[in-house]
């Protein structure tokens, strides 16, 4: 069965729906110091999650080209070649979203690591290091996020993402988990602003590479913050900050309050990227549109629909986004489980503290969110679960999709209007999205 946390929501709190302003769209590129993030949209760190195999799952579902916008074409998820995700060759004379509006090569910008601990890491031996910090070409620009306490420990563990190669690095004040918090990690800090100044300049002092914050509005409803430690960070030197607009005492329940997104935005000249509350294409516009921030961080909405950000570089180019068919679906789950099982078998000669481990965890924690908005999905899911290895799972989901009603035709509905995703929400554990 899946971990304890990882159920599913017949809905979403309190949801809103949004249409697309009038000439806004979610920006072509934020710039994070040196690093362009293009377009300007983030994957969320997310414990449990963001591992290396769902970063590039992630990367090459999002691929989108002016072309795509037009034609009939195979689920992104179905292939594992840039080129096979609708990615034109950039010099084939073909006309990419980049040109005026989104990123060459991925609808997903920047992106971001599960959180990871700065004492940990500290102690970790340098196989264990290997296995939190890995990551491959393909994932550039990507950003590792660190959660703790300490200064000089968090500079420490700072230099060592560096040294290893990520393009930024990120704080985690965030978290609401309670062994986070007592620890005084995560959100714990924003009871202590003088403390978060000194871990600003001592991981400024530390590294050359862009230094970012995600941060929650403050404790509770009395004790907001975020203006504040936004003109902290930027005065310590930070080059970028995202705001998930929620309190800790609201954890991830309630409804983002996007007003304290503005009010940051318009407090400090940094980059200012939103969180909170993005579930589609309409939502990241109508956030841009309504509060001016640089950027997009998107977290529980990408496991439970893997084509939000290729639907944003799209709704962002066209108006309109393509909607998953069953064949989609198949493909996407397939492609996941297959590349969780390489990169087990590509993982396996390694110190233990460096493998990737039994995938068919991973599996069956990921089904919870795949199967959802599938018709007979539990019958799957229950499959799944009772399924002892890579393979077993594998076969369930062919026998599955072949069984089913809907033809495998390999076509996306792309809709002449604006096409309305409804992903299913989902709750993580409580530290995994922070």
């Amino acid at each position: 069965m899946p971990r304890r946390g990882f159920t599913v929501k017949k809905h979403w709190d309190n949801p809103v729906e949004h249409l697309m302003p009038a000439l806004t769209r979610v920006p072509a590129e934020v710039r994070l110091g040196a690093v362009a993030v293009r377009p300007a949209t983030v994957l969320a760190p997310m414990a449990g999650v963001t591992d290396t195999v769902f970063r590039r799952f992630i990367r090459h579902a999002s691929f989108f080209t002016h072309a795509d916008a037009d034609a009939s074409h195979a689920s992104p998820a179905a292939k594992t070649r840039p080129e096979a995700y609708g990615c034109t060759d950039r010099d084939s004379g073909s006309e990419s979203v980049a040109a005026a509006i989104s990123n060459f090569e991925s609808g997903c910008g920047l992106l971001m690591t599960e959180f990871t601990s700065a004492d940990g890491l500290s102690r970790m031996r340098e196989a264990k290091r290997r296995r939190y910090l890995t990551f491959y070409d393909d994932e550039h620009p990507i950003g590792a996020q660190l959660f703790g306490s300490k200064p000089e420990t968090l500079a420490e563990a700072a230099r060592v993402v560096e040294e290893t190669g990520f393009d930024t690095v990120d704080l985690n004040l965030g978290c609401p988990a309670k062994r986070v918090v007592c620890s005084n990690g995560g959100s714990g800090l924003l009871r202590d602003l003088p403390q978060i100044g000194e871990i600003f300049r001592a991981v400024r002092k530390a590294v050359a590479i862009p230094f970012t914050v995600k941060f929650r509005m403050g404790w509770n409803e009395q004790e907001i913050v975020c203006v504040e430690l936004a003109r902290m960070a930027e005065a310590e030197g930070l080059d970028g900050l995202a705001l998930h607009a929620r309190t800790r005492e609201q954890g991830y329940g309630g409804q983002a309050q996007w007003n304290w997104i503005a009010a940051v935005k318009d407090a400090v000249r940094l980059p200012v990227i939103g969180n909170g509350d993005i579930r589609t294409p309409e939502d990241a516009v109508a956030m841009v549109a309504e509060t001016g921030c640089d950027g997009v961080m998107i977290g529980r909405a990408a496991p439970a629909n893997p084509w939000i950000f290729r639907q944003i570089a799209e709704y962002t180019a066209t108006g309109r986004y393509t909607l998953p068919t069953g064949e989609d679906r198949y493909r996407m789950i397939r492609a996941y489980f297959e590349m969780l099982m390489a990169e087990a078998e590509a993982t396996k000669e390694l110190p233990r503290d460096a493998r990737m481990g039994d995938p068919v965890g991973k599996m069956k924690q990921f089904a919870t969110w795949f199967t959802h908005g599938i018709a007979g999905g539990a019958k799957l899911r229950a499959a799944i679960y009772q399924s002892r290895c890579g393979a077993d799972v594998l076969a369930e989901v062919e026998r599955f999709f072949t069984a089913q009603a809907e033809p495998r035709s390999g076509e996306s509905a792309l809709n002449p209007t604006l096409a309305h995703v409804e992903p299913v929400p989902i709750d993580l554990p409580a530290e995994a999205n922070a």
